[in-house]
């Protein structure tokens, strides 16, 4: 549904802590609590249910169920909602923990449990510990100080309905969206710190939103290859390997008032082993086709990323076609990037 308000302004907050039995409860966070320590330590993996971080497509893109994601996090939920409830804005996750590493990433999912257990994300928000205090001055963790952060997740407008549950998920992974720090410490969390806080819908109106004068505006392009998603996570469970594979073909398709087809196929593959944050890996390749009659050209792009303890590695290249003959070649040579707190 759509809605309208007259003005914007910070809305007002709905505030949940964890209460001793590990229940997500509307409230604040009890002050000066014994300390609860929690640790977590997520497989390296965690994070293939994500999707895209920009998405363009309603297909795989988009997040899908967050149970596989959920079994390598910490999570805490509300009981069954009483009620329907409706927010609009920002979601903030505050709590404190103890580090063992400069740096470590911190993520946080807000998820709608369903009654037959489905688990759809509805927000999420990452924090590199280092950058904790802003991007412009990055600022090393001291190690095994308790330190309070706060992290704000992505703007939602969402409904949970009644008999649903409101999840928290906590995780030090989110790949291959988020890429690992150099070291994989884990975190130590106080659970009677953390904080949830969720925009309150407050005053609106209901709107109708009207509907376009010609709902299918483009024009009739001609498919001569029709096009085709695919994603693959293949985990070898001998050698504790994760790949993620993606491949987005357009298909070939004719444009009808200039007789120009054209076609684009995204092949990546990213790779990373459960335990071992250096193993990461991705490579991505884009071909891209145009062609009339008696006349065709691609070119071929391809990039990658690995790293060590202190530096990211890329390099990249690129090569062009007219029909069958090569015409251009550009290889990037391999590039070094100090990580820097990344």
């Amino acid at each position: 549904f759509w809605v309208a308000k007259d003005s914007w302004s910070p809305p007002k907050m709905q505030c949940f802590y964890v209460e001793q039995f590990g229940r997500l409860t509307e409230g604040m966070p009890i002050p000066h609590a014994p300390e609860h320590p929690v640790y977590l330590r997520s497989p390296l993996d965690t994070g293939t249910a994500s999707g895209e971080w920009f998405t363009l497509k309603p297909d795989a893109e988009l997040a899908i169920d967050q149970r596989l994601d959920d079994a390598g996090s910490l999570t805490f939920q509300t009981a069954l909602l009483a009620e329907d409830h409706d927010y609009l804005g920002r979601p903030v996750v505050t709590l404190a923990l103890r580090c063992d590493a400069e740096t470590a990433n911190l993520c946080a999912r807000l998820v709608d449990i369903h009654p037959d257990g489905t688990a759809t994300r509805v927000s999420f928000g990452v924090l590199n510990l280092a950058h904790r205090n802003g991007n412009a001055a990055p600022a090393p963790m001291s190690k095994g100080e308790r330190t309070t952060v706060s992290l704000t997740l992505d703007a939602c407008g969402y409904r949970f309905r009644k008999g649903h549950r409101i999840r928290l998920s906590l995780s030090t992974a989110y790949w291959p969206m988020v890429l690992p720090p150099p070291e994989d410490p884990g975190l130590t969390i106080d659970i009677a710190s953390v904080g949830l806080g969720l925009p309150l819908l407050g005053t609106h109106e209901l709107i109708d939103v009207k509907q376009p004068d010609d709902p299918d505006p483009l024009p009739k392009y001609i498919e001569h290859v029709p096009g085709s998603t695919k994603r693959h996570v293949l985990r070898d469970l001998s050698a504790g390997l994760t790949r993620y594979e993606i491949h987005e073909d357009t298909g070939l398709f004719e444009h009808p008032g200039t007789g120009l087809s054209t076609r684009q196929l995204r092949e990546e593959t990213w790779s990373i082993a459960r335990d071992d944050a250096m193993s990461m890996s991705g490579i991505s390749t884009w071909t891209c086709d145009m062609q009339r009659s008696g006349w065709f050209v691609r070119t071929v792009a391809t990039s990658s990323i690995f790293c060590t303890a202190k530096d990211w590695i890329i390099s990249a290249s690129v090569i062009a076609y007219e029909g069958e003959t090569e015409i251009f070649r550009k290889m990037f040579e391999e590039k070094r990037i100090a990580r820097d707190l990344m």
